[in-house]
């Protein structure tokens, strides 16, 4: 019965978020990802700059994992040092929030009608590319342009807009996918409920903090997606299957769990790598010690600010996450990191 009602619903549920995630990141780094190298080598020469440009590469590639091991490589390479990398990992905590903050907007019912858009949007896109159908350029313009660079097909050389209108698409289609992924997984929220399990859950959980900071952390190093199980809480907290508090130390640990990723890639890499992974580690740890006893504060102030629990759920992510970042950015300036270059 378990297995019809919570676990089908809810695989399928995740793999459409997932999926959307997927569109989103690709399509994100489709567009900008052949600038970001460059600008982390050549934007982060204090730890504030690389706070900026980390959280600016993170909410354009909708992945703090990806720009962390994104920045584990580039160490590895020799191309980045590692107390350059100390901000980036600082600002991918901040521009993670973005996914978050989008989908505790509640405009969920709008995600049938954006996806059909975007489909559409898609569809014309490809077939003005396959029929060649250009916008009115002059003949030697357009001649130029149709032989365009290497790679490509000619009519997107051609038509410079076709590529960012499409991109555009995939990118509002897979938000789409994510939000209806996101009401499939609510939708068990009734079963969840009414399961004895999950019942014996709650009840440690509002004994001690630290059953929610471990399911936060076992779940987001499961499926190594933190803006996964972070959807999926705020479902249920909008359902009221999940009280917020609960919600809340569960986001507490998943902000840990998203650092097992960084670490496995560390693996076999250079000391300098292992260090931004550990800096990862450490941060996020950190900031969990520091606000896993406030949580009941921070859900009030949640309240203050908001009547919807998927929003409270959201806007504690994003404090907690800034707070944790700005109150380590002074420690990134300290000479011993500042000279710490391990190889």
């Amino acid at each position: 019965m378990m297995v019809h009602s919570i676990l089908v619903p809810m695989l399928a549920g995740f793999a459409v978020f997932m999926l959307g995630m997927k569109m989103m990141e690709l399509a994100l780094h489709r567009s900008a990802g052949k600038h970001l190298d460059h600008i982390l080598k050549r934007s982060t020469a204090t730890p504030i700059h690389g706070m900026v440009v980390g959280t600016a590469t993170t909410a354009v590639l909708q992945s703090s994992t990806a720009v962390t091991v994104m920045s584990i490589g580039l160490v590895n390479a020799g191309l980045l040092t590692f107390p350059r990398t100390l901000g980036i990992v600082l600002g991918t905590n901040i521009g993670t929030c973005l996914t978050t903050e989008l989908i505790g907007l509640n405009i969920s019912s709008f995600a049938l009608p954006m996806l059909e858009l975007s489909l559409c949007v898609w569809v014309i896109t490809v077939l003005i590319g396959e029929t060649g159908l250009l916008p009115a350029l002059p003949s030697r313009r357009r001649s130029a342009v149709r032989l365009g660079a290497a790679g490509g097909s000619p009519s997107l050389q051609a038509g410079s807009w076709l590529l960012p209108v499409r991109n555009a698409a995939v990118i509002v289609g897979g938000f789409s996918l994510l939000l209806v992924g996101m009401k499939m997984m609510q939708s068990v929220s009734p079963a969840v409920q009414a399961s004895g399990l999950f019942s014996l859950f709650l009840t440690k959980a509002e004994s001690s903090v630290l059953w929610g900071l471990a399911a936060g952390i076992v779940l987001t190093a499961a499926v190594h997606s933190s803006a996964a199980v972070i959807a999926i809480i705020m479902g249920f907290a909008a359902a009221g299957v999940m009280p917020v508090p609960i919600g809340i130390a569960v986001v507490i640990g998943a902000n840990i769990g998203t650092c097992v990723t960084a670490v496995l890639a560390s693996l076999g890499g250079t000391k300098s790598g292992q260090y931004v992974a550990w800096a990862h580690v450490a941060l996020n740890v950190g900031g969990a010690v520091l606000f896993a006893p406030l949580v009941g504060q921070l859900h009030d102030m949640m309240q203050w600010l908001t009547d919807s629990p998927a929003a409270q759920i959201a806007h504690a992510q994003t404090i907690f996450n800034i707070a944790g970042s700005l109150l380590a950015l002074p420690l990134c300036y300290l000479p011993a990191l500042q000279r710490l270059t391990p190889r």
